[in-house]
């Protein structure tokens, strides 16, 4: 397939299309994650906004982000796994 504009033409790739494409699907996921973690964590573990964060605060959101990592992560081996056979 070739796609034309003008005096130039460009050849297309199906494989770098997809490569292209699955970077952009990647790239989403991510900042879905990010903000997904980001309100959920806040919303559990910020009790009142201040200039800092309490001690208590600061570990309960450590606490959130690991787990849901941890969670993601088993989630989607298992996603990988059930998909591949």
């Amino acid at each position: 397939m070739e796609l034309s504009s003008g005096s130039s033409s460009t050849q297309f790739n199906p494989d770098q299309f997809r490569s292209e494409l699955r970077s952009q699907i990647a790239e989403a996921y991510y900042q879905e994650f990010l903000e997904t973690l980001r309100k959920k964590c806040f919303e559990k573990c910020i009790t009142k906004l201040g200039s800092s964060l309490s001690g208590g605060e600061s570990s309960c959101i450590t606490k959130c982000i690991d787990l849901y990592v941890k969670a993601t992560i088993i989630i989607t081996k298992e996603l990988v796994r059930s998909s591949q056979g």
